[in-house]
This record gives C-alpha cells, sequence and structure tokens, in this order.
C-alpha cells in the first residue's frame, strides 16, 4: 500500500512538471502557422518583394493565408518584454537590423560638377541620371551652364519622380571666368569646357568635388569613386586617370609641344578634387622660380603655352602636374574608359578584371555608329524609366543590343562593359530588401 501511494506522488509530480513545461514552451515559442504577420521574411508563404523589384508575389495557400495582426503585435512570437543586451544607438534594434545600420554610409553629401553649353543638355542629363540611379549618398549636383539652358536643366530634373529627386540638390551656375578674358576662356577647346579650371575659385564653400564631362556614365555608385579622397596622402589635392595605357600609341607621348604629367599624361574627363588644398597651395612652376597660388597660375600659364597646347584645359593640367607631380592621385583606368580603351584591341587590364567603373564617351560615340558598344550603354540609360526593375528594363535591353556590336573590337568584350553595371544593380536591389526587411522587423 505505501509502495503504491509513492508510485502515485511521483507521477502526479511528474505530470505538474510536464504540463508547467508545455506551458511556458507555448507561451515563449513561435506561433503556429497563419497565426502571426511573416510577410517579408525569408522562408515565408506571404513572401513580400520590394516596389523596386515588382516581382509578382508568391501565392499562398489559403489555409496558409496569414492572419492580420495589429501595428504593435512583436513578429516571431517574440516576448516584447524583453530587452537586447545592447546599449548606445544600437539599444532598440533588432538583431537582424543592427547589421544593417552599422554598415549603412556616411550621411555626408558628394559633390559632383558639371559644365553644359551648346547642345549637351540631353548628355549632362542622362550622366546626372547614372549618378541618381545607383548612388547611395545623397548629391549635389554644381551645373555650370549657359544662361539659355539654366531653364531647361530646372524643368526636367523637376521632372524626375520623388523617389529620386529627394537624393540629390542642384544649383545652376552661370559661366564665369575670374581672370583673363573670359571669351578666350570660353572657346579654349569645347565651349565652355575651361570653366573647370575655375571651380576651385568660385565654390569657396565646397571642400571636395568630382568633376566630370557631360558625356560621362556612372557605371557603379559614386560613393566607391569618392572613397578615393581617403587615399590621398598629405600632399595629393586632385585624382585623374591616365591618358593612355600604352606609351607608343599615346596623343601625349607621340605629339605633345608641352610638358605633360607622366608618361603618357592624364585625362581630365573624370576628375577627382580636394578644392581645399587647392585653394591653399602654391604651385611649382616654369614663369617664376617662386611658387604661385591656383588662380593667380592660371591666366600666365595659358598665355605662355596657347600656341602649344591642342586639348585646352586639358593640356593646361598637365602642364601644372608636370611641374607638381607630388600633388596628383593617379586612379586606374576603369574609372575613366574610354574608346581609345578597347577600339585598338583591350588595353585596360582593370576594366577586364573589374569591369568598367565610368564609362566615358568622348569622340562623340553616343551619336554616331563608330562606337556601337558605348551608343548602346547611353541610349539603354536614356531610356530606362526611373521606376522601373532594372534587371527587366536596363540589363536585358542592355545585352540584347550588345548582340549587335560583336562586329566592332569593343563589342567583343562585352563582359568589360556589363561586369559592373551587374554588380551595381544586384547591390541596388539588396538595399532596397534589406531596407524593406528592417522596416518589418521593427514593431
Amino acid at each position: 500500500m505505501k509502495l503504491y501511494c509513492k508510485v502515485a506522488a511521483i507521477l502526479l509530480c511528474l505530470g505538474t512538471l510536464l504540463l508547467l513545461y508545455l506551458f511556458v514552451g507555448n507561451a515563449e515559442g513561435p506561433p503556429p502557422s497563419g497565426a502571426g504577420d511573416t510577410r517579408g521574411l525569408p522562408g515565408s508563404s506571404g513572401r513580400a518583394h520590394p516596389p523596386f523589384a515588382r516581382f509578382p508575389p508568391a501565392r499562398a495557400a489559403p489555409e496558409e493565408a496569414a492572419a492580420p495582426v495589429s501595428k504593435r503585435e512583436p513578429r516571431l512570437g517574440r516576448n516584447p518584454g524583453k530587452r537586447s543586451p545592447a546599449r548606445g544607438k544600437f539599444a532598440n534594434v533588432r538583431p537582424g537590423e543592427q547589421k544593417y545600420l552599422k554598415e549603412r554610409p556616411s550621411l555626408q553629401w558628394m559633390h559632383l560638377a558639371v559644365v553644359a553649353c551648346g547642345n549637351r543638355l540631353e548628355e549632362t542629363l542622362i550622366m546626372l541620371k547614372s549618378a541618381v540611379l545607383f548612388s547611395y549618398r545623397k548629391l549635389k549636383f554644381h551645373i555650370f551652364a549657359e544662361d539659355s539652358l539654366k531653364p531647361e536643366f530646372e524643368k526636367k530634373l523637376r521632372e524626375w519622380p520623388s523617389s529620386y529627386t529627394k537624393k540629390f540638390e542642384y544649383h545652376v551656375y552661370p559661366i564665369a571666368f575670374s581672370v583673363g578674358n573670359a571669351q578666350e576662356w570660353k572657346k579654349l577647346f569645347k565651349p565652355c569646357a575651361a570653366q573647370r579650371l575655375f571651380l576651385p575659385v568660385i565654390l569657396k564653400d565646397v571642400d571636395s568635388l568630382l568633376y566630370v564631362d557631360t558625356d560621362v556614365l556612372f557605371l557603379r555608385p559614386m560613393d566607391d569613386i569618392w572613397r578615393f579622397l581617403k587615399e590621398f596622402n598629405s600632399t595629393q589635392l586632385a585624382a585623374m586617370a591616365p591618358e593612355h595605357e600604352i606609351p607608343k600609341i599615346g596623343w601625349y607621348s607621340r605629339f605633345a609641344r608641352h610638358p605633360y604629367y607622366g608618361t603618357t599624361g592624364v585625362n581630365s574627363g573624370v576628375m577627382l578634387m580636394n578644392l581645399t588644398r587647392i585653394r591653399n597651395t602654391q604651385f611649382k612652376n616654369s614663369m617664376i622660380p617662386t611658387g604661385l597660388m591656383w588662380e593667380e597660375m592660371l591666366y600666365p600659364l595659358y598665355q605662355k603655352y596657347k600656341n602649344y597646347i591642342t586639348w585646352g584645359d586639358q593640356d593646361l593640367l598637365n602642364i601644372i602636374f608636370y611641374f607638381n607631380p607630388e600633388c596628383l592621385y593617379v586612379f586606374p583606368c576603369q574609372w575613366n574608359y574610354r574608346p581609345d580603351h578597347c577600339m585598338y584591341g583591350s588595353n585596360c587590364k582593370g576594366a577586364e578584371e573589374e569591369g568598367i567603373s565610368v564609362l566615358h564617351g568622348n569622340r562623340g560615340v553616343y551619336h554616331d555608329d563608330k562606337q556601337p558598344t558605348f551608343k548602346a550603354l547611353y541610349e539603354v540609360i536614356r531610356d530606362f524609366p526611373f521606376e522601373d526593375n532594372l534587371f527587366q528594363s536596363l540589363y536585358y535591353p542592355l545585352q540584347s543590343k550588345f548582340l549587335d556590336t560583336v562586329h566592332t573590337l569593343c563589342g567583343r568584350i562585352p563582359q568589360v562593359f556589363l561586369k559592373q553595371i551587374e554588380k551595381t544593380m544586384k547591390k541596388v536591389y539588396e538595399n532596397r530588401v534589406i531596407v524593406h526587411m528592417g522596416a518589418n522587423y521593427r514593431y
């Protein structure tokens, strides 16, 4: 009898413990299927994609439809009373969000300058469009243009969708030259191109900026070229790419009648500048034994070499950095990729390995049929509707157009043109997904 009572008591205790265990486990475990909102989370039947992707959502079976929950209801059955041990700015952040917030780029503005005269309105707008499409941080556009183009720029930029216009600010400046004969400067090489020489003088409140020609296209975020500013040593104040990779077929090494930087010279179509350093530096020169400040050097330098220069302001920059080589940072050719890099055979190793980062369609190749690969990229970005899917409305049409360019030397290396832009579009899409999913984790 005593043994029977002991066994009964033990069974009663075990039963009580089992009930307590089941009760606590149900309280803290995940909700049963269909009880909680798991939309936007990996593996859920009601997977939601960000608006950018525009893929149709997967259709869930009727019995798997998620029941509505309140906005304050915690996700995945998490106990709202529990708090993460994290402190500081991540104290109230979900683990899934914390990594994203740590990796978000700085909110510092990036400054982009361009000079547009004559019939360069469309080219300039397509260049600005490529910058906005792929960049993460906000942009400030400094557009130097003839008076007749100002209302056109304002009208076109206002037509862009708000999801993109919130990513940038812009200001349109008149063409102005602070020293020398304005008409002489304006006609140097191409209309108004010499304006870039005066950016440090005009934009006194800007510390650093990227100048590009109107015929440039960004195939990756501008954030990436902006990072070269951190690579400058204590004496460097500007960055450009070489004019050519092979001295034997380079223009400067064969034809120049004036001093130029390095063995092949540099191309000024993509120029990253620390304006503060430029304004505060005295430059060595061939005119006087002492240094000259940037503004006071420009016109005397032009007067001395004007009968020997062919490419205008670019030649003047080559002369300046010939006498001041310690001031220049040289970045690889894929950051200023021109027809010269493929029209005689591929000679930009960096682009072959990593793809083109910044495309420079000089020689008017966007508007004729001499280099259809360059023209195809320009037209696809021009025709891309802002809020469409990048792969469906940009990448796939680009692949299709490239099939018609294989008869050219540039068209025979489509991977060089496609590699970086494909990576960029994947990153843009992933960034949208992270933002969307991060929002779903919040209460």
